[in-house]
């Protein structure tokens, strides 16, 4: 696994700095290690609805996982609020970095991750390759 890592300033979005980082890196398949850092605006689906839900203070990203390959990710975060309170869902855009985001993203340099829609979910979902050697 190769490791990736950088830095996201205030203003940026945080979702499409993943997508365009892990496209221009043309990187192929993608997990996220780490992410520190802090939001002022945050955008997230909930589990099995499908509108967005927009919060706007500072928050603290206490967590962020999931997978990304040129030019697309699907990631799950919680952030915090400054009492504390803990909110979570699938990250959508716009989610506003505050004053960073220290993002760390482990290659697996031998797969391909694609999308293919499935009739199950009704959503494209991941299909794992592996590349040749």
């Amino acid at each position: 696994m190769k490791i990736h890592t950088f830095r996201l300033h205030p203003g940026q979005d945080l979702k499409l700095g993943i997508d365009k980082y892990t496209e221009e890196h043309n990187i192929n398949a993608s997990v996220i290690v780490s992410c520190v850092g802090a939001l002022t605006k945050a955008t997230i689906r909930m589990a099995g609805a499908r509108k967005f839900n927009t919060y706007e203070e500072d928050f603290e990203i206490v967590s962020l996982v999931g997978t990304a390959e040129n030019g697309y990710s699907h990631l799950h975060i919680a952030f915090s609020s400054e009492e504390g309170k803990t909110i979570g869902g699938h990250l959508k855009s716009p989610s506003i970095v505050g004053t960073t985001a220290e993002v760390v993203i482990g290659e697996i340099e031998d797969l391909s991750f694609e999308r293919e829609f499935d009739e199950s979910t009704g959503c494209k979902e991941l299909v794992i390759k592996k590349l040749s050697s």
